[in-house]
């Protein structure tokens, strides 16, 4: 039997004990290859347009601002981006794979999380962290981030899913969809959800996806009596 190809890595620099225990971790598993590690946040552009890494490590604190990572994901597309927090919100999370991020994982992320991340992402999907924490931002780079209802939207959005249905399945009007939607669109800097959704054309369904479902068919049957009673469907 012929031999997988292993998965390659990039670890970038952490100035804690954590990157010895990355290293170690993958290290551990056969099917991974560290091409490069310790990696300054200045020289990660060079060595991943050198080494064309399936996967590349980096912590979000080497950021200046959240709108770096979607630029790097664009330059570097077939470069998986997995991206460490000290203490991630829901929000900043949403925003972080909105822009490009294979996965936003927290410090404490258990090890068989960490690796299930790296070989998602390898394979270019999505991966959410099991819990996120429920802080709000005040700071001013948090004016940026998307509140808690926008990171409930943004799902929705990233598939093209109309305002209606939208509405049904988070039990708002849809007037307000298309407020969170307006907020999104400039907070991302996108123009419109066809922008959106490129980022999560391989992406999984999320994980109330029964719901959204029956919410779809309630917004069908909606849609279906209006045009039964003559009205447009705005």
């Amino acid at each position: 039997m012929t031999p997988k190809t292993p998965i390659t890595v990039v670890l970038a620099h952490f100035d804690d004990l954590l990157a010895g225990g990355l290293r170690e971790l993958i290290e551990s598993d056969p099917s991974l290859t560290i091409l490069a590690a310790d990696v300054e946040q200045r020289r990660v552009p060079v060595v991943l347009r050198a080494h064309r890494p399936d996967v590349a490590i980096l912590g979000v604190g080497a950021f200046a601002k959240p709108a770096e990572v979607r630029e790097l994901s664009s330059r570097h597309p077939t470069t998986a981006l997995v991206l460490l927090c000290e203490d991630p919100s829901t929000e900043e999370c949403a925003q972080l794979l909105a822009f490009g991020a294979s996965a936003c994982l927290g410090r404490d992320t258990q090890s068989r999380d960490v690796l299930n991340a790296i070989h998602l992402g390898s394979r270019g999907l999505q991966v959410s962290p099991r819990t996120a924490s429920g802080r709000s931002g005040g700071s001013a780079a948090d004016r940026h981030l998307l509140t808690e209802r926008e990171a409930e939207v943004l799902p929705f959005l990233q598939r093209g899913r109309p305002n209606a249905e939208i509405a049904l399945a988070l039990h708002v009007g849809v007037e307000t969809v298309r407020t969170h939607a307006r907020n999104i669109y400039r907070k991302l800097g996108v123009a419109s959800r066809r922008d959106l959704s490129a980022t999560a054309a391989l992406e999984p369904e999320p994980p109330s996806a029964p719901v959204r479902h029956a919410a779809r068919r309630r917004a069908e049957s909606l849609t279906r009596r209006r045009r039964g009673h003559g009205l447009r469907d705005r």
